[in-house]
């Protein structure tokens, strides 16, 4: 299996709506085994999540990967935080960068690397009102230009 080829699993719509997002990084998560078994099954939320620094290590949060039903008893806390595993100029680098204002770190995707769940995460700064208007009426401009071409090829 090459270990180039990926499956995404779960996107963070959300932040790249409230967010412009600056740079990104590719993350392993340190993750439990019913965790790893409900990500390969799809059942998780990038929705509420965002990256937290605390003891010079960066931790995955509120990030729901739902309990693996076979697991029983032996099952994992839906919303506990994760370790991210990154180099440690990475982890300097994403730190300077969150503790600039307006920016924060924010999960963008998780998906399958081969047999390991990677997640991407992004350096964002916060959008404002009228940026948030302006994406929506670019976004809407382009769908009318292109639902008026095809109703011309079709004519």
């Amino acid at each position: 299996m090459k270990t180039d080829e990926f499956k995404v699993v779960a996107t963070n719509r959300k932040a790249r709506y409230e967010y412009a997002i600056e740079d990104r990084y590719e993350a392993g998560i340190a993750l439990k085994g019913t965790e790893i078994k409900s990500i390969r099954a799809g059942a998780v939320s990038l929705g509420e999540g965002y990256v937290s620094l605390r003891d010079d290590e960066l931790w995955l949060v509120d990030v729901h990967i739902a309990a693996y039903e076979q697991a029983g008893l032996f099952s994992h806390d839906a919303r506990r935080p994760r370790k991210l595993l990154l180099h440690r100029r990475e982890i300097d680098k994403l730190e300077r960068a969150a503790q600039e204002p307006g920016y924060t770190i924010v999960p963008l995707r998780i998906y399958m690397k081969g047999p390991y769940a990677k997640v991407e995460i992004g350096v964002a700064k916060g959008k404002r009102q009228y940026d948030k208007r302006e994406a929506i009426a670019k976004r809407d401009a382009n769908r009318r230009i292109s639902r008026e071409w095809r109703e011309a090829e079709r004519d």
